[in-house]
């Protein structure tokens, strides 16, 4: 491939862009925080003063720092972003796409959007695309991509400048791939973050992999780092029984957010406290443990998730997630069925490969390069004509001879397989210690982890036999909006069709889980929402969206626990899902399920499944939040103490806000006891020169709430 054109300037890459890429330009960019914002906004500048040329961006999850709603909010974020965020430019497009709205030459077409941010947002709403997050390659070139750019790490080594995909190698490698065999003219442009962590293995390339390459200081920014959300005794209850599914020696899948952290948490207290935790969910677990998998990680868990959270790099560093899997099926299948014990050479890692026929006798010269790959042997033996050689030492390259194999293991053999991988990802986002985490991680322990392509992680298809024997006893995680009580789920969007988020990869896992024999779906909810229309059943009849078909149901889990539905009739799948619905709604969800002749007209729900309430959960679980074994933070969080007091007060009263006799009662408490705010608190929130009734009520509200 030519050498790439270094360009020291975003401006210069523009007008070159410009330059070459005639009429209309569709732009791609990744995901989250691959995304080259300064270039981006560039670009755009450049074509919304410039209503002769187009531009079309197809991306997902396009961050912004948070920006609060009402004048209270907007004064506590405003300390707090300029802390946590740091120098992140927020891209141009997301801003007019909730302010003005986009120019009419410029589209954004979304294929998952931010939890709930754009819902009532017409233009977003209209110009969402909906596909499989394994799709996105094939559906940008059907939009005609022809520019495709990405923030890249770099470094310098001694054959000149090297370049990492870090976060996002997850769909540019297949596009490029895909533009290039296909001869379609696309101009891909890489810019330099220099605080975008340095990841190995796949995600590395040649700077030729791009047709230009940007070095310019302004692409240097603070990676997007959401703080750490509160983990709620409801999210350690569903992350709970979800740890409990999860087999030793196993494969993982899990998301981002508070449930994530709480299932990690969950890991590590099964790990390393497993008396208390068995005490746990002996409280939690209304039929008792059967089935229930409560040991320690003797062999530990390979992850392998499209998005690599906090919660995995946790997981990696108490010791749990550390099975490795190799990219070699024959070497893979050995290590499932104990063959190869584990990742120490012995003569038995040499006599399983040679009687599986995996090298060949006498050995040759790639047979060779396989064995050192991986570290079977040495990485200075050598091969003269029919004998390997090592520091003078000779053995015979015919391994079926018993001299020549015992003198290769005396003398030959490495001491650790090498090349294997325990965290597979395609993208990743996390608080800013994680991003900390990554950059200084040492070389040996960063080796382990692979951000690969989406196309290799989200399905079986491509290296299929490699993939199933590396996925053993998967359990892919995945949370949702929904669930009917005839098994379907509903995770994008809600009935109307507004798009919530988007599909992303959860299709992909659903499928795969039933594809792979040992594997389990584990679908995730809280029993039931609250909002403007009031507190409502998670769980309900029917729905009028639907993400994942009633077909594909297998195992469901909320707070009050977990339903296992694959290969149940419809009226056990209804019978099992109330049992874990919220009790407030189990009666309505019986009469519906008997109008439309799917239960028992004689059937009651079990008594043990009548006290599924929050205050019954929260008796359940407030010793073991005591004893610290389920802490809100169990990963730490980057607000101050005082700043989490203030949270807690401003999210009472928003919630009251939409629920009139809370607020009336919030009111009357507040004005009854007439507590005072700390000054520091009333500065923080542009209330300590509040003269108004409605300040001076906002005061008297937040200080009864803190």
């Amino acid at each position: 491939m030519p050498t790439p054109l270094m360009m020291n300037s975003i401006d210069a890459a523009v007008d070159h862009v410009l330059d070459v890429t005639p009429g209309d330009i569709v732009l791609g960019i990744p995901l989250g925080v691959g995304k080259p914002n300064p270039f981006v906004n560039a670009l755009y500048h450049r074509i919304k003063a410039n209503p002769a040329r187009k531009l079309k961006i197809i991306t997902a999850l396009s961050l912004e720092k948070p920006v609060g709603k009402s004048e209270l909010e907007q004064h506590f974020l405003a300390p707090l972003v300029e802390r946590v965020f740091e120098d992140y430019p927020d891209l141009e497009y997301v801003k007019d796409l909730r302010g003005a709205g986009l120019p009419p030459n410029i589209e954004v077409c979304e294929v998952f959007m931010k939890t709930g941010d754009y819902l009532g947002n017409e233009v977003a709403q209209q110009s969402y695309m909906s596909t499989n997050y394994t799709h996105i390659a094939r559906d940008m070139e059907s939009q005609g991509m022809n520019v495709m750019a990405q923030a890249v790490a770099a470094r310098e080594g001694e054959s000149g400048l090297r370049l990492s995909l870090s976060s996002n190698p997850d769909v540019v490698m297949e596009v490029m791939e895909k533009f290039r065999a296909s001869g379609h003219q696309i101009t891909a442009v890489g810019v330099v973050n220099q605080r975008m962590p340095f990841m190995p293995n796949t995600a590395e390339v040649k700077p030729d992999f791009f047709d230009v390459v940007v070095t310019d200081p302004a692409g240097t920014h603070a990676v997007f780092a959401p703080p750490n959300n509160k983990v709620s005794l409801a999210d350690y209850a569903i992350g709970l029984h979800a740890s409990s599914l999860v087999a030793d020696g196993g494969t993982l899948q899990i998301g981002i957010g508070s449930l994530g952290d709480a299932i990690g948490q969950a890991l590590i207290v099964r790990d390393r406290h497993s008396a208390e935790y068995r005490r746990i969910l002996e409280s939690l677990c209304p039929d008792g443990l059967a089935g229930r998998e409560l040991g320690r990680f003797d062999k530990g868990l390979y992850g392998c998730s499209e998005m690599f959270v906090n919660g995995f790099l946790k997981l990696i560093e108490a010791g749990i997630i550390r099975r490795e899997v190799f990219s070699d099926v024959v070497l893979q299948q050995l290590l499932n069925r104990g063959v190869i014990a584990d990742e120490t050479v012995t003569p038995q890692t040499l006599r399983a490969l040679v009687d599986a026929g995996r090298v060949r006798m006498p050995i040759a010269a790639e047979d060779l390069a396989y064995l050192q790959r991986f570290g079977v042997l040495r990485p200075d033996v050598t091969l003269v004509g029919e004998f390997l050689v090592l520091d003078g030492q000779r053995c015979s390259a015919n391994l079926h001879e018993e001299d020549a194999f015992d003198c290769v293991c005396q003398n030959m053999l490495g001491s650790r397989l090498l090349g294997g991988i325990a965290m597979t990802g395609g993208f990743f986002l996390g608080p800013r210690d994680f991003y900390e985490r990554l950059r200084t991680m040492p070389p040996q322990e960063l080796a382990k982890i692979d951000m690969t392509r989406i196309d290799f992680i989200n399905q079986l298809y491509g290296q299929e036999d490699l993939k199933r024997a590396q996925r053993r006893k998967a359990r892919f995680m995945n949370t949702t909006m929904i669930v009917t009580l005839l098994g379907a789920a509903a995770s994008d969007a809600l009935e109307s069709g507004q798009v919530v988020s988007g599909v992303g990869g959860q299709y992909n896992f659903v499928a795969m889980s039933h594809a792979l024999p040992d594997a389990r779906l584990i679908m995730m909810l809280r029993a039931t929402h609250d909002n403007k229309a009031g507190l409502k059943s998670s769980i309900v009849w029917n729905y009028g969206h639907v993400t994942i078909p009633r077909h594909l149901r297998d195992t469901v889990i909320t707070e009050y626990g977990v339903a296992e539905l694959r290969g149940q009739s419809d009226s056990e799948v209804i019978k099992r899902l109330i049992a874990v619905a919220d009790s407030r709604f189990q009666d309505e969800l019986v009469k519906q399920a008997k109008a439309h002749g799917k239960l028992d007209a004689h059937y009651q729900v079990p008594q043990r499944y009548r006290n599924n309430l929050p205050q019954a959960l929260e008796d359940k679980l407030h010793p073991w939040a005591e004893a610290k074994l389920l802490p809100d933070f169990p990963f730490g969080t980057d607000l101050t103490d005082d700043e989490l007091k203030i949270v807690r007060a401003l999210k009472k009263l928003k919630h009251a806000s939409q629920h009139p006799s809370e607020l009336l009662s919030l009111a009357f408490k507040s004005f009854w006891e007439a507590k005072e705010m700390p000054q520091a608190y009333l500065e923080r929130l542009g209330l300590a020169d509040a003269h108004s009734f409605k300040d001076t009520v906002l005061r008297r509200l937040l200080a009864g709430n803190l």
